[in-house]
């Protein structure tokens, strides 16, 4: 019988809090009472298992799955990493997903009234599963930046939303990818909210050589710990 995974602490000191002032919803949905511990049983119980055919061929392709009468304007890029467990290994076939604004900066979502235009051939949503190496990838256009209402004249930073389940309950994740240089990133709550000790895990590394086509398109690196010391982030 394969052995049950195991459930390392938290790095606590590396996670956001649940309540951050800053970000002005924790407030109101943060948990203010204390956690109630889960039953071991729960806590190590598997993921569900996902197959190659619940994956469309263009999932994993955020240029091309929406697309209607053309490719999506915006900047090209490659989004690709590694997702590894509390050990270091690899999270092999795990579900990935992402979400994100389009290159004007505004979702494909009734709730964004953002004044600025929607691409018709974007979506702003993928998936796959990892390799048996814990690989990802994805091909997809830069977010832009786009004000919010947290605080007066404030803009989110450039940035990618993952959610990851793991190979076990314990280990779902849900965090944001942003691009390092980006002078948004000293002013924004959310990834100020993390400890600074946490805070590079979440920005992606360029990397020409992970694209595979010269002037294709701009290459990005970000790996995913789920759990454990080097645990990535998760969004508060």
């Amino acid at each position: 019988m394969p052995a049950k995974p195991s459930v390392a602490p938290r790095d606590w000191a590396s996670q956001p809090p649940y309540v951050y002032p800053g970000y002005k919803s924790t407030v109101k949905r943060g948990p203010t009472r204390p956690l109630l511990p889960l039953k071991s049983a729960l806590v190590q119980r598997n993921a569900p298992v996902y197959g190659h055919e619940d994956i469309g061929p263009l999932d994993h392709d955020l240029t091309r799955n929406a697309a209607r009468n053309g490719a999506p304007l915006g900047e090209r890029i490659v989004v690709t990493g590694r997702v590894l467990d509390e050990d270091g290994r690899p999270a092999a076939h795990t579900l990935v997903e992402i979400w994100q604004a389009n290159a004007a900066g505004r979702y494909v979502h009734k709730a964004d009234q953002h004044n600025a235009p929607l691409d018709p051939n974007f979506l702003g949503a993928g998936r796959c599963l990892t390799d048996r190496e814990g690989r990802y990838r994805f091909l997809t256009i830069k977010p832009g930046a786009y004000p919010w209402q947290n605080h007066p004249n404030g803009w989110r930073p450039n940035h990618i939303h993952f959610s990851l389940f793991g190979q076990h309950f314990a280990s779902r994740l849900v965090t944001q990818m942003y691009f390092s240089g980006d002078p948004l990133l000293a002013l924004d709550p959310i990834y100020l909210s993390a400890p600074e000790r946490g805070r590079g895990r979440l920005l992606s590394r360029l990397n020409l050589d992970v694209v595979g086509e010269a002037g294709f398109a701009l290459g990005f690196e970000f790996d995913i710990v789920l759990r454990g010391p080097h645990e990535t982030p998760a969004e508060a």
